[in-house]
């Protein structure tokens, strides 16, 4: 799936945005909302001053290359964690001028510290929130990602959970199999929600062309661990 055509325009449900980190949920969320019937007019991605990515450090230039391998426009803004809601109700403000009536997001469950943060911020700018994740099995989530033919890597892990040779490993059987090892011996949650780890999509159904990652470089920042891709290209699938 490419996204939906102007064949079936006038079936689609709202005009809407996606909340995106490049990562694993959010990609799906993207890809079941267009499936549900919800047109995706963009993606909205927030980085750090330094122009990396807020959740897993990469170069925010990866994202803009996401957009243009998906074939979806990104609408990409700098904030920190003081000003990312302030930046994110201008950001919806703006594109609600356009028509956007709703923002999809990725989220699976409340995590502590941000519980209801989603449902408040959008009653307060008057749009519809749409959690196609919401509430779904971990593994289940996982593995309806690789049967739906989504590839993608670890790019950050936390070292006292996960160790460095898990950096690079692809999303596959293999790598659930693993994980629902590790969380016999550990309170992980399968899917990453509390930051055990950070993935990044580089082809998929969603994809009109794939991201081919050419370099890239383990590093060890604040007690994590971190694959910095330095080089890539968009090729055709």
């Amino acid at each position: 799936m490419t996204g939906i055509s102007s064949e079936v325009a006038d079936v689609i449900l709202m005009k809407v945005v996606t909340s995106w980190s490049g990562g694993k949920e959010s990609c799906l969320a993207c890809y079941k909302a267009i499936s549900d019937g919800f047109g995706i007019s963009h993606l909205l991605n927030f980085v750090s001053e330094d122009g990396r990515c807020m959740s897993h450090g990469l170069d925010s230039k990866l994202i803009l290359a996401q957009s243009e391998a998906i074939g979806i426009p990104i609408v990409q803004r700098k904030v920190t964690w003081e000003t990312y809601e302030k930046e994110f109700k201008s950001v919806i403000r703006e594109l609600k001028q356009s028509g956007v009536e709703g923002v999809v997001f990725g989220d699976i469950c409340n995590i502590a510290g941000h519980e209801g943060w989603i449902d408040r911020v959008c009653s307060e700018l008057d749009i519809k929130p749409i959690k196609p994740l919401w509430g779904s099995d971990q593994e289940q989530l996982l593995i309806d990602f690789v049967d739906e033919g989504f590839k993608a890597l670890i790019v950050m892990v936390k070292a006292d959970l996960l160790g460095k040779e898990w950096l690079g490993r692809k999303i596959d059987e293999a790598f659930i199999k693993d994980l629902e090892k590790l969380k016999e011996k550990s309170d992980i949650h399968l899917c990453g929600e509390l930051g055990e780890y950070h993935t990044f999509v580089y082809d998929g159904p969603l994809f009109k062309k794939r991201l081919k990652l050419l370099d890239f470089k383990k590093k060890m920042t604040e007690g994590r661990w971190f694959l910095d891709i330095r080089s890539y290209d968009i090729v055709e699938k």
